[in-house]
C-alpha cells in the first residue's frame, strides 16, 4: 500500500507544480521537454537496461505515437489545470479509463459485465457534472475543452500503452525508455521552434523545474509499477485505489489549498466519478 500512496503523492505533486507554473512565470513547454530528458536518466539509472537491445529493437508505430501524444497530452494537462484547476483536471484525467475500457470492448472483443456498463454510463454522467459551470465569463468559453482533451487525450495513451505491452521483442521498460525518448525529441523541436519563431529565451530555471517536474512524473510511474507487482493478486484493487487517491486528495488540495470553487453538480460529479470508478474496476465484488 506504500507504493501506492508514493505514486497518488507523485501524481497530485506533478499536477500542482502545474498550477504554480503560471504564478512563477515557467516556461511549460521547456519544463516538459526537460522533464523527459530526466525521466531518461532517472530510468536508466533504475532500470539499468541493455544497450545493445536498444539497436536491435525496431521502431513500432506505436512508439511513434506515443512520443507525439504524450508531450501534446501534456501541455494541455497544464493548460487544464491553469484554467479549470486541479480539481477537474485530474477527475478528467482519471475518468479517461473509459476510453481504454471502450477499446477493449470495441477492438479487442472483451466481455463487459454488467456493473462495467453502468460503471461506464454513471462515468459519462460524473464528466458532465464534473465540467458544468453556471455562469461563463467572456474569456473562459472554451476552457472547458482543455479538460476534454485531457480525458481523450489520455484515454488513447493508456489504449496504446496496452499495445506496447503486447511487444515482446525488448524489454517493457525499454519500450518505456524509447518512448520517452522520442517524447523528449518532439518536445525539443517545439522549443527550437518557439526559441527561432516566436524568440522564446532558454532560461535555466525552466530546466530545473522541468528535472523536478521529470523526478515526480517518474517516480508516478514507478511506484505505480511496484504497487501492481506487490499486489499482483489484485490489480483491479490497485487501479481503482490509484485513481480515486488521485481524484480525492488532488480536490483536497485544489479545494482546500488553491480555493477553487465548485458548484453543487461539480460536487456531485466528484462523487459519481468515484462510484464509476468502483463499478468499473470492482475491487470488492
Amino acid at each position: 500500500m506504500i507504493f501506492l500512496l508514493i505514486s497518488i503523492c507523485c501524481s497530485v505533486t506533478v499536477a500542482i507544480l502545474l498550477k504554480l507554473a503560471k504564478r512563477y512565470k515557467i516556461n511549460i513547454t521547456q519544463a516538459v521537454t526537460w522533464n523527459y530528458l530526466f525521466a531518461i536518466v532517472l530510468a536508466f539509472i533504475f532500470y539499468k537496461p541493455s544497450f545493445s537491445s536498444f539497436f536491435s529493437a525496431s521502431i513500432d508505430p506505436v512508439y511513434i505515437a506515443l512520443g507525439i501524444l504524450l508531450p501534446l497530452v501534456f501541455w494541455f494537462l497544464a493548460g487544464s489545470v491553469r484554467h479549470i484547476g486541479i480539481v477537474k483536471t485530474d477527475i478528467a484525467q482519471r475518468l479517461s479509463l473509459f476510453i481504454p475500457l471502450l477499446a477493449s470492448y470495441f477492438l479487442f472483443k472483451e466481455s463487459f459485465s454488467t456493473l462495467k456498463i453502468v460503471g461506464l454510463s454513471v462515468g459519462f454522467i460524473a464528466i458532465f457534472f464534473t465540467l458544468h459551470k453556471k455562469t461563463v465569463q467572456k474569456n473562459e468559453g472554451l476552457n472547458w475543452l482543455y479538460p476534454m482533451f485531457v480525458f481523450v487525450g489520455f484515454g488513447v495513451i493508456d489504449t496504446l500503452f496496452k499495445k506496447v505491452a503486447q511487444i515482446k521483442a525488448i524489454p517493457y521498460t525499454n519500450s518505456l525508455i524509447i518512448i520517452f525518448f522520442l517524447a523528449f525529441i518532439v518536445s525539443l523541436l517545439s522549443i527550437f521552434y518557439l526559441s527561432a519563431v516566436k524568440k522564446q529565451k532558454l532560461e535555466l530555471v525552466n530546466f530545473l523545474c522541468g528535472c523536478i517536474l521529470g523526478f515526480f512524473n517518474f517516480f508516478n510511474i514507478l511506484f505505480y509499477l511496484k504497487a501492481h507487482r506487490a499486489m499482483a493478486d489484485n490489480p483491479s484493487v490497485v487501479f481503482a485505489a490509484m485513481n480515486m487517491g488521485v481524484i480525492i486528495l488532488g480536490s483536497l488540495v485544489g479545494i482546500l489549498i488553491f480555493k477553487e470553487k465548485l458548484n453543487k453538480l461539480n460536487y456531485w460529479g466528484l462523487a459519481l466519478s468515484l462510484v464509476a470508478i468502483l463499478l468499473i474496476t470492482n475491487p470488492f465484488f
